[in-house]
């Protein structure tokens, strides 16, 4: 048989190594229709193994870690909006598509929420929602509107309208330059 068969090594046309190459009787080059029984797997042509990392990197901070530590002093402002801008965001939704906005606040503001647990503790347990990015959240989210996280946590925060604007700067810096 003259080519290359596909092994279960995953090796696959072209491979020119391992243990199911062969001579054929006639001398006239490799024969990889016939496999070695019970051969050993030596040196070359073995797979590689792909190598762990001896410390693994560490995850980022969740938002709800995040919130505790900002609503606690043990986060600085950059560090906060750098998690919030690439975490998820659970918001509560209506019917019809968009944020959900309270008018009952000297500003208005747009309930959101750090986890799941988070919204439905707020809204109950059948409440339907919607995820998008911190990023989309300052990206959508209507001019002179702020927002409130986790509003019936322990860790709960308002960022006003103004407060909303310069988290939007602080972005657009952070990745435009």
């Amino acid at each position: 048989m003259y080519g290359y068969e596909q092994t279960t090594s995953g090796a696959g046309p072209g491979y020119q190594g391992g243990p199911y190459q062969q001579q054929n009787p006639s001398g006239m080059g490799p024969d990889l229709g016939a496999g070695m029984a019970g051969g050993g797997m030596g040196g070359y042509g073995q797979p590689q193994q792909p190598q762990q990392p001896l410390y693994p990197e560490p995850s980022p901070p969740s938002l709800s870690d995040a919130v505790r530590a900002f609503t606690t002093g043990g986060l600085p402002v950059e560090d906060f909006q750098s998690i919030f801008i690439t975490s998820k965001v659970y918001c509560p939704r209506g019917e019809r598509p968009g944020f959900l906005a309270l008018h009952n606040t000297p500003q208005p503001v747009i309930p959101m929420f750090s986890s799941l647990k988070e919204l439905r503790r707020y809204a109950g347990k059948e409440s339907k929602y919607f995820t998008v990015t911190g990023a989309e959240v300052l990206d959508l989210l209507p001019t002179g509107y702020g927002f409130a996280m986790d509003m019936e946590g322990e860790h709960r925060m308002v960022f006003d309208a103004k407060a909303v604007e310069q988290m939007v700067d602080f972005t657009m810096r952070r990745m435009y330059g």
